[in-house]
């Protein structure tokens, strides 16, 4: 009952910046927790930002300082601002929320997004 939108990746050159955005939509209680994973190629899908129901935020050490997770929760949506880019921060960005379908905590399930490619040149 819930769906996962991500728009906003592309290529960029170093130094660049981009904002991906996640919309979650259809029918639920309440999303909880939301997050950016990222899949760079040839590699395991790796954490790169967390943001909890009450704004609070961490992130791998690869993107800390760098990058930025928030989200405006009337919307259901969660953004990742990413300055100041790196080839290796090239990869396909997957969103991902915890959401509830009913006012059960134990309803939670975990949702994701099909992706969008970042793409940084040198």
């Amino acid at each position: 009952q819930v769906q996962l939108v991500e728009s906003g990746g592309g290529l960029v050159q170093a130094g660049g910046s981009l904002r991906l955005s996640c919309v979650a939509s259809g029918i639920f209680f309440r999303i909880n927790d939301m997050a950016w994973y990222r899949r760079p190629p040839g590699k395991q899908r790796e954490l790169a930002a967390t943001i909890t129901s009450d704004g609070s935020t961490n992130y791998a050490d690869s993107v800390k300082g760098r990058f930025t997770i928030s989200r405006d929760s009337g919307k259901n949506t969660v953004y990742l601002q990413m300055n100041s880019l790196k080839p290796e921060d090239t990869a396909v960005y997957y969103c991902n929320a915890r959401g509830q379908t009913t006012t059960r905590k134990l309803s939670e399930n975990t949702y994701w997004g099909q992706g969008t490619q970042v793409t940084v040149s040198s």
